[in-house]
């Protein structure tokens, strides 16, 4: 029997990659979050690993925010989610599990890639400024997978999804990404702030269409060179912000500060390889995703 552990499991992508394992017959999941185990003590992380008897690993914890908080925590974004990944993945290694998923961050790329982004194109520049620490961090983890492979051969893989969204995400105004802070500004005040220009683009992804590319990669993909995970589409953020308008039914005035960043300008991957290499195509379009989140939103937390 697979038995399968998910570091971040308590968590949004958590929450919903245990959903997509339980509905496809994976009864032995073992979700553990923060109060369960300090990623950041090798020891601790070691422990949890052996005692946990799990042959397939999912790492989905991590320490991230939205532009504000990466800049407020350049040091500590990288600091943990560097040593986080480094130890996980060699209790895992050490342990001699079967399976290790990876999941790294679109933040990875570089400032310019040319778009779509290819998977090759992952290590031709510098990130975007504003999250760098945290991108350089995931994408050492992505090169350590690549090397354990190499060196003991470590069945590892590395999945690069893009902005992920939806029902159980984070609305905390400090650390929240950029659905559900326009979100609750909406229901929160009367006049909307909105940081940047508009004019940089980003992709989005539905964090159940996520879940099933994770389960999907799990099982049937087991080559370390990354693989995009997204929709292929792209939307500024002066269209989403007013297309989170409407769905909200927010009537008063929105404005664009071009004092704050804008980030990186634009994000839209190319995802064919991810298609070809195990059969995924993401299937929520965005209104539909932005309705549901809305009413999860309605129902649990406006």
């Amino acid at each position: 029997m697979t038995r399968v552990l998910i570091t971040g499991g308590t968590g949004f992508l958590g929450k919903a990659v245990c959903r997509e394992l339980k509905s496809n017959g994976y009864s032995d999941l073992i979700a553990i979050g923060s109060r369960d185990c300090d990623l950041r003590d090798q020891d601790a992380t070691q422990k949890m690993v052996i005692d946990s008897g799990a042959n397939v690993v999912i790492h989905l914890a991590a320490t991230v925010g939205g532009i504000g908080a990466n800049k407020e925590n350049p040091g500590r974004f990288m600091y943990e989610n560097l040593v986080m990944g480094t130890n996980i993945i060699e209790a895992s290694r050490s342990a001699g599990v079967d399976k290790f998923v990876m999941v790294g961050t679109v933040c990875a790329y570089p400032k310019f890639t040319p778009v779509p982004f290819k998977e090759e194109d992952i290590w031709n520049g510098y990130p975007e400024e504003t999250n760098a620490p945290y991108g350089i961090a995931k994408k050492a983890l992505m090169q350590l997978i690549c090397s354990y492979k190499e060196q003991y051969g470590f069945n590892g893989i590395n999945l690069i999804p893009v902005n992920m969204y939806g029902p159980f995400d984070n609305f905390d105004p400090k650390i929240s990404h950029v659905i559900p802070a326009l979100i609750l500004k909406f229901y929160t005040f009367e006049e909307v702030e909105i940081w940047g220009t508009g004019s940089a683009s980003r992709e989005f992804l539905y964090v159940d269409d996520c879940a099933r590319a994770i389960r999907l990669a799990m099982e049937n993909h087991n080559d370390p060179n990354p693989i995009n995970i997204g929709t292929g589409s792209e939307i500024s953020i002066k269209d989403l912000a007013h297309k989170v308008k409407d769905v909200v039914g927010h009537t008063g005035p929105l404005y664009f500060n071009s004092s704050y960043p804008d980030g990186q300008p634009r994000r839209c991957l190319d995802t064919s390889k991810a298609k070809e290499a195990f059969g995924f195509e993401a299937t929520v379009p965005l209104d539909e995703g932005l309705r549901q989140t809305v009413e999860w939103f309605n129902s649990n937390l406006a």
